[in-house]
């Protein structure tokens, strides 16, 4: 797959496009901060990494604990009614 550099200064210039153009080109961007520092974007094809946001969730410590707190907590029933609902 291929790889472009490109300064942050573009990324902050025009951010959708940039991002855009990684998502349809599948390259890979390498960010150079005005520190020297770098990071990297990349697409992910969602038909590819299925699980990747479960197994991120199932690793992430808030996410654990919210579960945790709703478990804990006592269940309501769903209403039956059609309030807030609009026919037509």
């Amino acid at each position: 797959m291929a790889t472009k550099t490109i300064p942050f200064s573009r990324l902050e210039t025009d951010l959708a496009k940039t991002l855009s153009e990684c998502a349809e080109s599948g390259q890979t961007l390498v960010v150079q901060l005005p520190d020297q520092r770098l990071f990297a974007i990349q697409s992910l094809d969602t038909n590819d990494d299925d699980s990747l946001m479960d197994e991120l969730l199932a690793f992430n410590p808030k996410f654990q604990s919210l579960v945790a707190k709703s478990k804990a907590s006592p269940r309501k029933p769903f209403s039956s009614g059609n309030r807030g609902l609009t026919s037509g």
